[in-house]
């Protein structure tokens, strides 16, 4: 592991202070930020993604933002191959990849790989749910465990949708998902990982920090922001980018669903939402060197692990 070049994996949930962090870290260290940001990566959507500012970017760049328009979609996968490319390029440069960010299933297919379980085809998938529909999904699942035992076993009877993925997986590779996910993912990461992450010693703080940032995204314009984008681009509620939380809250509000008041109330509860499931992966990650987000002197605590962990 110590002929690896380091990379750094600065891991957090919404809030907790990721891009101050960077920031400082990338000035005072020879690092790069690469962002590790589902939302980042769509065009025009700055504010309710809390993107950094362009004065930031201009002191710190940030890789891996601003790839694609809100009517494209973007995947883990891409995500690793994007990350692959420009850690090498950082690393070719005699510098060291600092990857921050919060979409936690993005860090663990750059550090897993992915596993070969083959995209999902809407032609198979829409003969699947006529199938569903008119014979019920039961009948599906029956049909499943002849071909798919293992996996029939794990799933309840009227699970459409994992039933639908097990049956999908089997028609388009003629084998088993299960005995494609026992293969196992590709790839390992080339890099010796220095994994941090920023925690709350008190959620009750974190939740404030939460309702104050919605706060203040609705005061620098955040609904003017999805207006503008209704208007630019062919959108719907469907769309991955009008999925990010408060995006789909501000959707509903301009189309009159309910009030300012709700919409707030609303937006904060689902960004709430996203930190606790950010959490909930971080809990699960047992080789993390954890961080007090709340702490007064959080970058300095960090940069100081770092320079006796590089």
């Amino acid at each position: 592991m110590s002929v690896l070049p380091p990379a750094i994996l600065l891991m957090g949930p919404t809030a907790s202070g990721k891009t101050g962090v960077a920031v400082e870290l990338a000035q005072r260290l020879p690092c790069d930020i690469v962002s590790v940001d589902s939302a980042l990566v769509y065009r025009d959507m700055d504010i309710g993604t809390a993107k950094p500012d362009a004065a930031t970017q201009a002191s710190a760049p940030h890789r891996l933002i601003d790839l694609i328009d809100p009517t494209e979609s973007y995947s883990a996968a891409r995500f690793r191959d994007d990350a692959l490319a420009a850690m090498a390029e950082i690393t070719a440069r005699g510098r060291i990849p600092l990857l921050a960010g919060g979409t936690m299933l993005y860090f663990k297919a750059l550090r897993e790989g992915l596993n070969a379980l083959p995209e999902a085809d809407p032609a198979v998938r829409a003969e699947l749910d006529a199938r569903g529909s008119a014979k019920g999904w039961p009948a599906l699942h029956a049909e499943l465990a002849e071909v798919d035992p293992e996996t029939a076993a794990r799933l309840k009877p009227n699970d459409s949708q994992r039933i639908q993925r097990a049956l999908e997986v089997y028609r388009l590779t003629g084998r088993p998902m299960g005995e494609i996910l026992r293969q196992g993912n590709e790839g390992t990461l080339p890099y010796r990982v220095i994994p941090l992450a920023l925690v709350p010693s008190d959620r009750a703080v974190l939740h404030r920090r939460i309702a104050e940032r919605f706060d203040a995204m609705l005061a620098q314009g955040f609904i003017d922001e999805v207006e503008g984008l209704r208007a630019r681009y062919e959108l719907n509620l469907n769309l991955p980018s009008m999925r990010c939380v408060g995006y789909r809250q501000a959707w509903q509000y301009l189309d009159g669903e309910f009030g300012r008041d709700e919409l707030r109330e609303k937006g904060i509860a689902a960004t709430r939402q996203l930190a606790k499931r950010q959490l909930t992966w971080l809990r699960s990650m047992g080789d993390l060197r954890v961080f007090d987000c709340l702490s007064s002197d959080l970058a300095g605590q960090v940069l100081g692990y770092l320079q006796g962990a590089l």
